[in-house]
């Protein structure tokens, strides 16, 4: 049986990718084989080998499966903006079927794949589409990545209440402390504990070069694995 899990994000730059890194080597101590999915990624570098998102290559890095980064990244965007400006900007048409299939070839080779979304939870792929509607369609389980700062509450609130509304699970939720100079950081996460209708699988807490780090000590697992 493969365990495969959507991380989204209550909105851009709310650690994401570093929660994903987390889950991946909590889930590479529980003697799992993993892999990171970034299905669509917008803010790239050209490289001789191709364009290179940087979360998707921490994730391609936290994996303990060996995954060409095509398939890591199928849709590596240059422009860092939403989606379906970037796409839009290099003549892409990003494709839910290519998303699908390279999902499930995935699965074939790990029994634990992390996706991990792009912005926040309505991001959009196209004029007509948000990434959501591809994760409905697949009845992801969703973990819920929420930066603790200013006007984190009403984020994460929203965010949940949209995901439920939209039919899927919030199994769990994860606090990324982005703002080490946030001085209610303890009475946001009691109302977070509160508000949320899902177990907090972890605390990440403000560090240098966090995304170097072995971070798998804050995140438990077992809660819902």
């Amino acid at each position: 049986m493969t365990h495969t899990l959507f991380i989204a994000g209550t909105d851009t730059d709310v650690g994401k990718t570093v929660v994903s890194k987390a889950i991946l080597q909590a889930a590479d101590k529980m003697g799992m084989t993993t892999i990171g999915y970034k299905p669509v990624a917008a803010g790239c570098e050209v490289t001789p080998e191709g364009n290179r998102n940087s979360d998707a290559l921490h994730l391609q890095d936290a994996a303990n499966v060996s995954v060409a980064y095509d398939k890591v990244n199928p849709y590596a965007l240059l422009e860092p903006c939403s989606p379906h400006i970037a796409a839009k900007l290099e003549g892409v048409n990003i494709d839910e079927i290519v998303l699908s299939n390279q999902l499930q070839e995935l699965k074939q080779q790990a029994n634990f794949v992390l996706v991990e979304g792009a912005g926040g939870w309505r991001v959009p792929v196209s004029d007509s589409e948000c990434l959501s509607s591809w994760v409905q369609q697949h009845n992801l389980p969703v973990i819920l990545v929420v930066g603790v700062k200013l006007g984190c509450l009403s984020h994460a609130m929203l965010t949940a209440e949209t995901i439920e509304r939209d039919g899927l699970n919030i199994v769990g939720w994860v606090a990324n402390r982005v703002n080490p100079g946030e001085k209610h950081y303890r009475e946001i996460i009691t109302m977070l504990e509160q508000k949320i209708n899902a177990p907090k699988l972890g605390e990440i807490p403000y560090m240098p070069s966090v995304k170097k780090r072995d971070l798998s000590k804050h995140i438990d697992l077992t809660l819902i694995l």
